[in-house]
């Protein structure tokens, strides 16, 4: 009779833990004798690279945008504005300096534009 205790208090922990995994989410797959199986969603935690490469990739769009729409002498005066302001904007002076990559990027869109 404990015997008969010890395997039910396992086979419930067991249970438990398995109906905890799937709380989270799960799959249901069809096995080959034709039973259908539920496992717990794999976790998809990590660095999230996609998010990080679309930011960067508005980044340089926006930037490219205000050069090829303010023209490199009207872009670089706003940078320096921004150079002489508060330590925030002096960050973001620094991530705008036009570099030689967007600028022959803008050059190339001003120019499919006109």
């Amino acid at each position: 009779m404990v015997n008969a205790a010890t395997d039910f208090h396992k086979r419930m922990k067991r249970i438990n833990k398995q109906h905890a995994r799937l709380e989270h989410g799960y799959v249901s797959i069809v096995g080959r004798d034709g039973l259908i199986i539920t496992k717990p969603k794999r976790k998809s935690g990590g660095f999230p690279l996609r998010v990080l490469t679309i930011l960067a990739l508005c980044f340089f769009g926006f930037k490219i945008l205000l050069l090829s729409q303010l023209g490199p002498e009207g872009y670089a005066e706003r940078v320096e504005l921004l150079q002489k302001g508060t330590l925030i904007e002096q960050g973001g002076a620094f991530l705008l300096q036009a570099d030689p990559i967007s600028t022959s990027i803008a050059e190339g869109l001003k120019k499919l534009t006109l």
